[in-house]
């Protein structure tokens, strides 16, 4: 009795499974990983506290306070402030919506430029996968810095627009290669070809049937890269090839502090911008991770 009881029950929960889509069973699997959603709980904290600075610090990451300047923290500066007398918190603060721009903006930008060139290369192949190779190869083998360097030196400048070009522009190859693959493989699935000699053109296919296939990996993707584009602008900032003062970022705070005084004596200067930019990263690199294992079908057990 006990057995024909389990088989029924094992029926009912497989039907039960069968009977959810594909999204609904990815977002259960996502809830199940506790490390995902923490970090999904501490990234919303650093966005509110940033696009919410306003509410959080009183003091604008520009303006001076000439008598307390290179103060340590108070109730007045909660961080302390610069050699110039600005705000170290609101600089923190402000500074987070440069790089989580910059982040969420060229993970746009480098996705739809991938989308379009690594699903015509993969659809199409032939001559049309080879032209868009070669560009890819090429693009592997630019010179980013050197671009930012020459730019810089032109423009005399570099603001966060530009800043967000150069970074989109020049980091789409890795994941259109990526794109490539996954519609190489698409492009022989059953429904794709059912779909073209039913007479759905290229496009209808592409965004109709492969694309949302493809979903899965291009989420993931994304959010990975958008980490990696935040540490991009911190990088770049900090080896003053990124945002230019008064502009506030976490990079700028860190350049700024790039001296063995504030290095040793002043770590409320430092310790913040560069644990806002790990806390960052590491939420958005384990959310990936979630969402990988929640698009996996193996992670079903």
């Amino acid at each position: 009795m006990s057995v024909n009881t389990q088989a029924v029950t094992n029926r009912s929960t497989a039907g039960a499974r069968l009977s959810k889509s594909p999204t609904r069973l990815a977002v259960e699997r996502f809830m199940k990983n506790k490390m995902a959603i923490a970090s999904v709980v501490v990234l919303l904290i650093i966005v509110v506290l940033c696009f919410g600075a306003p509410l959080f610090t009183h003091w604008s990451p520009t303006i001076q306070d000439l008598a307390n300047t290179d103060s340590p923290p108070s109730a007045l500066h909660w961080l302390g402030t610069d050699d110039n007398g600005t705000d170290y918190w609101a600089r923190d603060l402000y500074g987070g919506r440069v790089d989580l721009m910059i982040g969420f903006f060229d993970m746009v930008i480098v996705m739809l430029i991938s989308i379009i060139l690594g699903g015509l290369a993969g659809y199409y192949g032939g001559w049309v996968d080879s032209v868009i190779m070669r560009v890819v190869d090429f693009m592997f083998n630019f010179p980013f810095l050197l671009l930012v360097i020459v730019l810089q030196s032109i423009l005399n400048n570099t603001s966060v627009p530009l800043l967000i070009l150069i970074i989109g522009f020049t980091a789409w190859p890795a994941p259109t290669r990526m794109i490539r693959g996954l519609f190489m493989t698409l492009r022989e699935a059953e429904y794709v070809t059912a779909a073209r000699i039913s007479g759905a053109g290229a496009w209808r296919i592409i965004l109709r049937h492969m694309l949302p296939a493809s979903l899965g990996p291009i989420v993931v993707n994304s959010t990975l890269l958008m980490a990696g584009m935040v540490g991009a602008e911190a990088a770049l900032t900090l080896i003053g090839f990124g945002v230019k003062p008064p502009t506030a970022s976490w990079g700028a705070v860190l350049n700024s502090s790039m001296d063995y005084f504030t290095l040793s004596t002043e770590p409320y200067a430092w310790v913040p911008p560069a644990l806002f930019i790990t806390l960052t990263i590491l939420c958005i690199n384990f959310i990936g991770d979630g969402l990988r294992d929640a698009f996996d079908p193996s992670f079903e057990k």
